[in-house]
């Protein structure tokens, strides 16, 4: 299979829907629903989702879907597309960036395909398994900062699941003491992008879903990055939690995350 070919249809399938919705959003109110404590949804998630099944279906139809909002709920054998068609959707109730559509295209167990756009700032980034990572075709590299002491560091706040609230704080205020600063996006799946790019060195939240950290996992890896679990394992696309750096301070950053996450 061409990964790559199949990255740049994405890619063109993502951008269009972006227009699409921007546009939508334009002519239309938003309408919320709320799924859960601070968990809302709007017409246009499902709008944008319902588009991007529909292109899927074409690129790779004997493929399934893990998508957020349900559209489609058949799991394929060998293949499935990971949705999320608004990462951010808060951000995109009041109107404030990012937010962002994120596939991911998962052979097996590991991830292929990676695409995120950027409604806001219109960046489309994109790759594949072996191909790199690109932002608006121009390829990019995560950074070269050596130290954590020297890394502007992105976050999620917990929003609804307070279990590892006090674990998560002791990290923060490791990194508030330790790094150049902290900053809290409202998109994950950006905040992996960023990373991909150089922008950010280093990202970490717990409490995640596979949709909004798959192809932002690719992104980093193949911009030469490191992603992990709070444990420095590979359970990071299910396993609800994410550490993603570029490689040179992985090491040093995985110190206050395991101590801090180890404890009860």
């Amino acid at each position: 299979m061409d990964y790559k070919e199949i990255s740049h249809k994405v890619a063109q399938l993502a951008e269009q829907v972006g227009l699409k919705l921007m546009q939508y959003r334009k002519e239309n109110a938003v309408q919320v629903e709320v799924k859960g404590k601070h968990d809302f949804v709007t017409q246009m998630d499902k709008y944008s989702e319902r588009l991007l099944v529909e292109g899927l279906s074409t690129i790779l139809p004997e493929a399934g879907y893990i998508a957020e909002e349900g559209t489609r709920t058949d799991r394929g054998e060998k293949y499935n597309w990971i949705i999320d068609p608004i990462d951010g959707t808060t951000n995109f109730i009041h109107g404030v960036p990012p937010h962002a559509i994120s596939i991911a295209l998962m052979e097996d167990q590991r991830i292929v395909v990676g695409v995120i756009y950027e409604l806001c700032g219109r960046e489309l980034f994109v790759s594949s398994l072996g191909g790199g990572a690109f932002l608006n075709g121009q390829q990019i590299h995560v950074s070269s900062t050596p130290k954590v002491a020297d890394s502007l560091v992105s976050t999620g706040f917990p929003y609804s699941n307070y279990e590892r609230m006090q674990q998560y704080m002791q990290l923060f205020m490791h990194l508030t003491h330790n790094s150049a600063g902290l900053r809290r996006h409202g998109s994950a799946a950006t905040d992996l992008a960023y990373v991909a790019a150089g922008r950010f060195d280093a990202f970490f939240e717990y409490d995640l879903k596979p949709y909004d950290v798959a192809a932002g996992v690719l992104l980093v890896t193949e911009a030469g990055g490191r992603v992990a679990d709070f444990t420095g394992g590979d359970n990071y696309i299910f396993g609800r939690e994410i550490v993603a750096s570029n490689a040179l301070i992985f090491d040093e950053f995985m110190i206050p995350t395991k101590e801090a996450f180890s404890k009860k």
